[in-house]
């Protein structure tokens, strides 16, 4: 997918150069990539940013994974804390409520619709396989 999409914004890019209107190039897009063309806000994005002078096709490096981790040690921290002072659950549950709102505004919606296509694809192969499918049996090296 990080192939066609890279392909799609060095299209983007050159029809910038050749002055094309941002509708034109999201027209051009979908008729060369089909579904697989880039979404209309992620074409306008990148249509502004050429336009603006943007050298680079990459895209910025982000991770993928949030950097806290769920771990023993951090479970039984959490659950110490709420025994000793149960008001401070309350404040608790504000923080990672605040926390867990900033993580999600840091998901493209690209990522987020692709990453909820790829678990319906695991649930339809789960229940195609009545309950006898491992993830592992579909990953290639």
């Amino acid at each position: 997918m990080e192939q066609r999409n890279f392909e799609q914004r060095c299209a983007i890019k050159f029809c910038v150069k050749l002055r094309e209107s941002v509708s034109v190039t999201f027209e051009k897009l979908k008729k060369a990539y089909g579904e697989h063309s880039l979404s209309q806000a992620q074409v306008f994005r990148w249509h502004k940013s050429f336009l603006e002078g943007r050298k680079q096709v990459e895209d910025e490096h982000r991770s993928k994974m949030p950097s806290t981790s769920k771990t023993d040690e951090n479970i039984e921290r959490v659950n110490t804390l709420v025994r000793s002072d149960h008001r401070l659950t309350f404040r608790m549950l504000k923080n990672i409520q605040k926390s867990v709102r900033g993580m999600l505004k840091t998901i493209s919606v690209e990522d987020f619709q692709r990453s909820y296509q790829q678990r319906e694809q695991r649930l339809h192969r789960y229940v195609a396989a009545q309950g006898n499918y491992f993830e592992v049996d579909y990953i290639h090296v």
